[in-house]
C-alpha cells in the first residue's frame, strides 16, 4: 500500500462478483422494509426512555456536587438526543405503520420542535443535508463534508512530537461539535438557508467563526451557540438558584463536564466509521447502484455488534455498513440484518471491516497523527459481472 495521494493497492475486483451482490442486497433491502413494524416504534420508545431517566436522573443529582457520575447522566441523555435524529431524520420510522408524526423525519426537530426533540449545537436543517445527503452519498469522496483525513492534514504535517498530536486530537474529541459539526454543517448551506451542492466544503472554518461581517457566521451565532450556550449555560443552571448559589455553580460545572463528555463520546462512536488503513477513500464519483453498494462497504467499517447496551452506547453506528446500504431502516433491523449483510459480503468477495470499537479507534488515531493514510481508488475497476444500470435511490 501506498500512501499521500497516490493509487494505493487495493483488493483485487476481480474477484467481487459486483452484480450478485447488488441483486443480493436489493433483495434484502425489500425484506427488511417489508418486516418493519409496531415492534420498531415500541423499541425507538423504550430507547429514548433511557436518555430521558439519563437526563432525569442527572438533573436530580446534579446540584449537589459536581461528579462525574451526574456529569455523565447528563451527557448521555444529550447523546440520546442525537441518536435519535440520526435514525429520524434519516427517515427510518417514516414506514412504521401508525407512527405518531414526532418521529418522522418531517416533522421531528423541525422549526419549534428543534428545542425539544434535538436541541443541539447544530441546526438539524443544517446537519440533515451536511450528513444525510453530502456525507452519504459522497462516502470517502472529494464531496465527503466528513472526510477526517483531509481535515486533520495539518495536524498530519505538522513536525512536533506525537504525544502533543494526541494531546490536540483530545481536545479536539471534547469539543468537536462546536468548534466542528456545527460550523462544517452550517457551512454547506447558503445564509438564507438554501442548499449548495458543487461549492467548497471549507465555507466556514475555526478561524473564520469571530468574522461576523458574513451572513454564514452570523447565522452560526444566532441559531447555533447563542441558543444553545444560552439555554444550557445560563437558564438551566439558573433555575436551581433556590437551592443556593453553591447548587448554581455545581450544576454549570456538571454540564460544562457533561459536555465535554458527550463531545468525547460522539467523536468515540462516530470519527472511526470510515477512517482507518484499511478504508478507501474515492478519487471518483460512483455512476451507478451496484458501485454505490461496493464502494459503501469498502469505505465503512462496523465494531461489535449486540447486546443493546452496546449497540446504545454506539448510536446503532456499529452497524455502519449495514446503515451506509440501507440508510433508512429503524435501528433493530439493522440488528436482524447484520449477519446476513456479512454473509453476503463475505459469499461475493467483498472485505466486511469489524473490530472493538477501541481497534477501530486507534486505526483512526494513527491516520490522525499522520503515521498511517488511508487507500486510495483512482476509479471504479472494470469488473466482468454484468452490469446493474439501476440509478442510486
Amino acid at each position: 500500500m501506498t500512501h499521500g495521494h497516490e493509487t494505493a493497492v487495493h483488493p483485487d475486483f476481480r474477484g467481487i462478483d459486483v452484480a450478485g451482490f447488488c441483486a443480493a442486497i436489493d433483495r434484502l433491502k425489500a425484506e427488511a422494509h417489508a418486516n418493519i413494524g409496531p415492534a420498531d416504534l415500541a423499541h425507538l420508545r423504550r430507547i429514548e426512555a433511557y436518555g430521558r431517566v439519563a437526563t432525569l436522573l442527572g438533573y436530580a443529582t446534579a446540584w449537589i456536587i459536581p461528579n462525574p457520575l451526574s456529569a455523565f447522566l447528563l451527557s448521555l441523555g444529550q447523546f440520546t438526543r442525537w441518536l435519535l435524529a440520526h435514525h429520524i431524520l434519516h427517515r427510518g420510522y417514516d414506514r412504521v405503520p401508525d407512527v405518531p408524526r414526532r418521529y418522522t423525519s418531517r416533522v421531528f426537530a423541525r422549526g419549534w420542535r428543534r428545542y425539544i426533540d434535538w436541541f443541539d449545537w447544530l441546526l438539524p436543517e443544517a446537519w440533515d443535508y451536511e450528513h444525510n445527503t453530502l456525507h452519504h452519498y459522497h462516502t470517502g469522496e472529494d464531496g465527503d463534508p466528513d472526510v477526517a483525513e483531509r481535515h486533520l492534514e495539518f495536524l498530519r504535517r505538522m513536525r512536533i512530537p506525537v504525544v502533543l498530536k494526541y494531546a490536540l486530537v483530545a481536545i479536539v474529541a471534547c469539543t468537536w461539535k462546536i468548534i466542528y459539526y456545527a460550523p462544517n454543517s452550517l457551512g454547506v448551506m447558503h445564509h438564507d438557508g438554501g442548499r449548495r451542492r458543487r461549492e467548497s466544503i471549507a465555507v466556514l472554518t475555526v478561524g473564520s467563526v469571530l468574522d461576523f461581517r458574513r451572513p454564514a457566521v452570523r447565522r452560526l451565532w444566532l441559531h447555533c451557540y447563542a441558543p444553545y450556550a444560552g439555554w444550557h449555560f445560563v437558564v438551566v443552571p439558573v433555575l436551581f438558584l433556590p437551592l443556593g448559589t453553591a447548587a448554581v455553580l455545581a450544576v454549570l460545572i456538571n454540564k460544562l463536564l457533561a459536555e465535554a463528555i458527550t463531545n468525547a463520546h460522539a467523536f468515540l462512536v462516530i470519527g472511526p466509521n470510515h477512517t482507518a488503513d484499511d478504508l478507501y477513500r474515492f478519487r471518483f464519483h460512483y455512476g451507478r447502484k451496484e458501485e454505490f453498494y461496493v464502494t459503501s462497504v469498502l469505505g465503512s467499517a462496523n465494531y461489535r455488534c449486540g447486546p443493546e447496551l452496546v449497540d446504545y452506547m454506539s448510536i446503532w453506528l456499529n452497524y455502519q455498513i449495514e446503515h451506509h446500504l440501507f440508510p433508512d431502516l429503524p435501528m433493530r433491523q439493522y440488528c436482524l440484518i447484520q449477519p446476513r449483510v456479512k454473509a453476503l459480503c463475505l459469499e461475493h468477495g467483498l472485505p466486511y471491516r469489524q473490530e472493538s470499537v477501541f481497534r477501530r479507534f486507534g486505526r483512526m488515531l494513527d491516520i490522525c497523527v499522520g503515521k498511517t493514510s488511508m487507500r486510495q481508488l483512482e476509479a471504479f475497476p472494470a469488473v466482468e459481472a454484468a452490469s446493474v444500470a439501476a440509478p442510486v435511490t
